[in-house]
């Protein structure tokens, strides 16, 4: 997967695509909730487009987000505290009964977090659309493998993987 255009700063061209991973602080089950979820994904598109950071592939899990994103030249953990705290404080006041509920006052976030530079690309892709409200996931109604088969078209890999 190369870049037609890649970043370019005074110094240095390229880019710099992670893997990260921000999972809710206390393992709630905010996402299962579609408002919660499709929120979420406005809020972290709108951090990514301030902070000047590329989002490709987005997965939603019940209590966690997985995303690729081309980090440039921010450092990994300044990457976390920007999206984080963000998406944070935004989602708290467009979800305030969701703070109440489940946050008592704490922050949304676990302190713990995941970015790295993924070691097979394709692999970590299809991993992320296959998370539980990713493309490939199967969602909240849907149970299991045949009944999302049934409702979707699938793309030929899977098919061939799973279906012969």
């Amino acid at each position: 997967m190369r870049k037609e255009n890649p970043a370019r700063y005074s110094s240095a061209v390229g880019e710099a695509l992670m893997h990260c991973q921000f999972r809710m602080k206390y393992c709630h089950n905010v996402f299962d909730d579609e408002l919660a979820r499709e929120g979420m994904l406005t809020l972290l598109l709108e951090a990514a487009h301030n902070y000047e950071i590329t989002i490709g592939e987005i997965g939603f899990d019940s209590n966690h987000v997985h995303f690729m994103a081309d980090i440039g030249m921010y450092k990994r953990e300044e990457v976390a505290k920007l999206l984080r705290g963000y998406t944070g404080k935004k989602f708290f006041e467009y979800f305030p009964d969701i703070k109440q509920a489940y946050f008592w006052g704490s922050g949304l976030w676990n302190p713990a977090y995941y970015i790295a530079n993924p070691k097979n690309l394709e692999n970590t892709i299809k991993y992320i659309k296959k998370q539980k409200y990713g493309v490939w996931g199967i969602g909240k109604q849907q149970t299991t493998l045949t009944s999302f088969a049934a409702r979707h078209e699938m793309p030929p890999v899977f098919n061939r993987w799973y279906f012969t």
